[in-house]
């Protein structure tokens, strides 16, 4: 498992020529100039944009379905359950397939906007999924103690239940943004003539990628490292205040 990432890590300090595939020498240069090549630092960014939105509007319509679903019974609750589940199970090649094809039949034109509105497609059934377990553990005499305080609806839900939401939610969005920054599949068939960093990698990877390409990939790993040590660094020490505090 460590083996690639090792490699990656690596080679992003080699000396390259034409190719990234034998090593050459230690040099810093890859890291001084990563968008020497252009393509490199473009794909990267429309990964990033594709990634922001795409997760900031799954996010926010799984969330609200994830509620409509635990707290409310409406007619043929239990059908959109089930369809929701749906792009989970489907293959990925299937979903890109077919939403290339309806992308085609339709007229629209394919690039960032088809990537986006795609990969909110899948997205909402994982923010749906985490955010459900969450609203279901919820201890609906929260809600109620504020609502006996004269707390109006949405002053419950901004102050009470969106805040006991948040942690699932945030989970939520992480996974999206990890799940839209990576996808290559779908992003494959509704893409067009944009490119992502998966894809500009998978293109590149046929006449060696450029040591630029090792460098982001091992920064966004140094990255997520370092967020998952923040985040025990400070749960540890939560942990500790309360043990005092109690």
């Amino acid at each position: 498992m460590l083996i690639p990432i090792v490699y990656t890590i690596v080679f992003s300090f080699n000396d390259a020529r034409r190719t990234n595939i034998i090593w050459r020498g230690f040099t810093l240069d890859n890291w001084l100039g990563i968008c020497n090549d252009e393509r490199v630092c473009e794909s990267f960014g429309n990964s990033i944009f594709v990634g922001v939105v795409a997760t900031l509007i799954a996010t926010i319509l799984g969330t609200m379905i994830a509620i409509a679903i635990v707290r409310y019974t409406f007619r043929l609750r239990t059908l959109i359950t089930v369809l929701l589940f749906l792009p989970m199970a489907t293959p990925e090649v299937v979903l890109g397939s077919g939403l290339g094809s309806q992308f085609v039949n339709l007229g629209v034109e394919r690039g960032l906007w088809s990537i986006i509105v795609a990969h909110i497609m899948f997205c909402i059934s994982f923010v749906v999924v985490t955010v459900r377990a969450r609203v279901a553990s919820l201890d609906p005499a929260l809600e109620e103690a504020g609502r006996d305080l004269y707390a109006s609806p949405a002053q419950v839900f901004w102050r009470v239940t969106l805040p006991l939401l948040m942690p699932g939610i945030l989970a939520a969005a992480l996974l999206c943004f990890a799940l839209s920054f990576d996808d290559f599949i779908i992003t494959n068939f509704v893409s067009g003539n944009a490119e992502t960093f998966p894809k500009f990698v998978y293109v590149a990877a046929a006449r060696g990628i450029p040591p630029q390409a090792n460098v982001i990939a091992s920064a966004v790993f140094f990255l997520a490292i370092i967020l998952v040590v923040i985040s025990q660094v400070s749960a540890g020490i939560r942990q500790r205040r309360l043990a005092k505090t109690g």
